[in-house]
């Protein structure tokens, strides 16, 4: 059962729980990593906070917000953000503002508004490029979520979607009084009567909250999932499950693994509180991981290894060169030039 149900069909909805609350296994604190290899930098409250084991199937998650120094790119075959393979795993690119820039060896080359997603399932490979839409100076804030997918589902067809605004889900959750009400975006799974466009592999839910200043709200995680953290990525809570204050940064890692104990409940802070929801069924499975590819063992690494080295990666791919834009068909380079 969720915890809110569409009063009508306009979005707007009850927060309600309908189970006990989650226990807490532990707090943890985000980490900074260096993804790009140079000065640049994110916040990641997964690995680097909770461990794969506990966030199982959930990999990584980097948050970011910085202003573009450089501006948009002239040439449409450059991407700040270059070319660099995924296999294995499902990924996707949350932006709350910015905008979103992608293209890919399926032969994608999509820009979209934010708040807006890209995602792939890379499953047996997918090399892609992102950035170089925005202006210089422009705020650009977001996520990038990576997922594990079992080992019998990692050489599928590798599978893209790209999300503008409109079709993200955001429902209202209506708070007490005249106060500002709490907002929900489903990004993944079901919740509050609909299904989030990140189409993952594995059974998630994924939901990005927020809550105004000093109110609260609450739901329950869907049964059969057995992992739930929640990211408080902006601003505080003062509550949550009875425990707190959560500040900004941190990661609540709960209980659950009982059937009846499935709620969650949230206060947050003078300051207000943005906190992001992964919830999903664990893999319980082997985990070989070298960079951008996540298999189940070493050998299945090093047969990746040699394939890129062949020029045989990825799989399945265009016909034509994905990375030149002059070789696209006539009918996608008109496409992609509007």
């Amino acid at each position: 059962p969720h915890s809110t149900r569409p009063m009508k069909t306009n979005n707007v909805c009850k927060a309600a729980t309908t189970t006990m609350l989650m226990g807490i296994r532990k707090i943890a604190r985000q980490g900074v990593t260096y993804p790009f290899g140079d000065h640049r930098s994110v916040l990641q409250a997964f690995p680097a906070g909770i461990p794969k084991e506990d966030a199982d199937p959930f990999l990584m998650c980097d948050y970011f917000g910085m202003k573009e120094k450089q501006g948009p790119v002239t040439d449409p075959d450059d991407f700040p953000i270059d070319w660099h393979p995924h296999r294995g795993f499902d990924i996707a690119s949350y932006l709350k503002s910015g905008t979103g820039r992608h293209g890919d060896s399926l032969g994608n080359r999509e820009t979209y508004a934010t708040p807006g997603m890209q995602w792939m399932s890379c499953g047996s490979g997918v090399v892609h490029a992102e950035g170089g839409a925005n202006e210089k100076g422009t705020f650009v804030q977001g996520f990038q979520i990576w997922i594990n997918v079992p080992g019998t589902k990692k050489m599928d067809d590798p599978r893209y979607g790209t999300v503008p605004s409109a079709d993200l889900p955001l429902i209202t959750l209506e708070n007490d009084g005249d106060t500002a009400d709490t907002t929900a975006r489903l990004l993944a799974g079901e919740a509050f009567g609909k299904v989030g466009p990140f189409q993952t592999t594995q059974d998630v839910q994924m939901i990005d909250f927020e809550v105004p200043a000093n109110q609260a709200t609450s739901f329950d995680i869907a049964v059969g999932l057995d992992t739930a953290m929640l990211y408080v990525y902006e601003g505080g809570l003062d509550n949550v499950n009875e425990e707190g204050p959560v500040d900004e940064g941190q990661i609540v890692l709960f209980d659950a693994t009982v059937d009846d104990k499935r709620a969650f409940q949230i206060k947050a802070c003078e300051k207000g509180g943005k906190a992001m929801l992964f919830a999903g069924k664990k893999l319980k499975e082997p985990i070989a991981w070298h960079g951008p590819i996540v298999m189940n063992n070493q050998r299945q690494i090093i047969s990746t290894m040699q394939e890129l080295r062949s020029g045989n990666f990825p799989p399945k791919r265009t016909d034509w060169d994905y990375k030149r834009l002059s070789t696209f068909p006539a009918d996608k380079q008109e496409t992609h030039l509007k």
